[in-house]
């Protein structure tokens, strides 16, 4: 995968509209879930269409450090992944995660359920993000898991425990990977009768557990839900190929286009993603609707246009957190003060999303006010010009290439972006793709 060359800024001239269709990226969630459970599958999997970005190739490397081949197909994004039918077949390794939560929570489940003797270790901003629930969860049923670092965050080092296929419990309220970790590793296990995961507190960020239920009943593995506080994987089940299965366009990074055709008239339309996606932020256009948008959804496309004039918005973000960075920069263009609800998430992503998002609006011009888990924005007159930290967080440096849209910006004034490389983590590629719907 081919990264592109960044300049340590980069700045962005003011837009007075924009128009055009974009074909999206694959989506890191539906990409590093696929990789693993072709893994871990019977038979081979060919995957089209599959990220290209640092979380996938994190996934990827660590997959061929633990023995799992894999090839691409060409300069394609098709691969084909030969699956190592429920175990890895190499059993002492050191993985580098780099800041991939999609990557080393799943595998810290994966490994510990199979045993063997494994190091996890990433970027620093990776050993400063909690793991301690699914570590926690984890040696309650007897894995070996121990801090090497900080407790409760990475490093780990992994080895062979007595799992027990009873007593699984995890909290929901900190980050819903933690359940996808427990749920995509509980097929490993040899056993007679179901295992039963039970969440305590609020699961938040819902959708993405559908992702994963979704993916794991296309690998032959179906998870019965009673409500969002119980979840039983029957005995005798096993991961098996599908054979062939396509990653949908992404549909946090569908959030960007849509919202500058949104903010800035459009129309603009993204393909790759639709009304029948099993992405749940695609309910980002919901809020782009509450905002005054006209959205259109077809079966691959979602389509975005407005007459420029925005409402502000009061709306809870629980189960859509990714998405909702990009309504917190749409909030500029709003009509009064919206208030983004229950995102305490946030605090625990790439950076402290909330305290990061506060700083770079505020020196837009924004007022803007923070709590523990909400962010209220009340926009200015005109943005200022500024230079935007990235914090080393993708989504930091995608939403902000906004605040360039629709005259907000004072004629002859830039928008810089500090450290736009920071987008290889999921869209290498974002800079040029956001360059062709924009019209000066």
């Amino acid at each position: 995968m081919k990264t592109p060359h960044f300049p340590p800024y980069l700045d962005l001239n003011p837009v007075t509209r924009t128009q055009g269709v974009i074909q999206l990226p694959g989506s890191k969630s539906i990409s590093n879930r696929t990789l693993l459970l072709a893994a871990l599958a019977s038979g081979d999997t060919d995957i089209n269409e599959l990220l290209a970005s640092d979380d996938t190739l994190v996934m990827l490397n660590a997959l061929q450090a633990l023995g799992v081949r894999w090839e691409q197909k060409g300069e394609s994004r098709d691969y084909r992944v030969h699956g190592a039918d429920g175990r890895f077949p190499v059993r002492h390794a050191d993985l580098f995660m780099g800041n991939a939560g999609t990557a080393i929570r799943p595998l810290v489940a994966a490994l510990s359920v199979l045993g063997g003797d494994y190091t996890l270790h990433g970027v620093q901003r990776m050993h400063e993000r909690p793991i301690g629930d699914l570590v926690d969860a984890l040696q309650r049923v007897g894995a070996t898991i121990t801090y090497t670092g900080s407790h409760g965050f990475p490093p780990l080092h992994i080895q062979s425990g007595h799992i027990r296929s009873v007593g699984w419990q995890v909290n929901g309220n900190v980050s819903s990977q933690f359940l996808t970790a427990l749920l995509m590793a509980a097929p490993l296990m040899e056993r007679d009768h179901a295992i039963i995961i039970d969440v305590t507190g609020e699961l938040i960020s819902r959708p993405y557990i559908e992702i994963t239920l979704n993916l794991m009943q296309r690998f032959g593995v179906r998870v019965k839900r009673e409500g969002w506080q119980k979840f039983v994987i029957e005995a005798g089940q096993h991961y098996r190929s599908p054979g062939r299965i396509h990653v949908e366009g992404d549909a946090s990074s569908a959030s960007y286009f849509l919202a500058a055709g949104a903010i800035c008239g459009g129309p603009v339309r993204v393909t790759g993603v639709g009304r029948n996606s099993i992405q749940g932020d695609v309910r980002f256009v919901d809020a782009l609707e509450k905002m005054g948008a006209s959205i259109t959804l077809g079966d691959n496309f979602i389509e975005a246009r407005s007459n420029g004039a925005l409402r502000a918005i009061d709306a809870d973000f629980n189960q859509i957190p990714d998405a909702a960075m990009t309504i917190a920069v749409a909030a500029l263009y709003a009509d009064g003060t919206s208030v983004l609800r229950n995102i305490a998430s946030w605090r625990v992503k790439e950076t402290d999303r909330i305290d990061a998002m506060a700083a770079e609006l505020t020196k837009l011009g924004a007022i803007v006010e923070t709590g523990p888990d909400y962010l209220a924005i009340t926009p200015p007159a005109q943005l200022s010009p500024a230079s935007i930290a990235t914090y080393d967080d993708h989504r930091m440096a995608m939403c902000f290439s906004l605040a360039t849209l629709n005259g907000a910006l004072r004629a002859g004034t830039q928008i810089r972006i500090l450290d736009p490389q920071c987008v290889a983590k999921t869209f290498p590629d974002y800079f040029s793709t956001f360059a062709t719907i924009k019209q000066y």
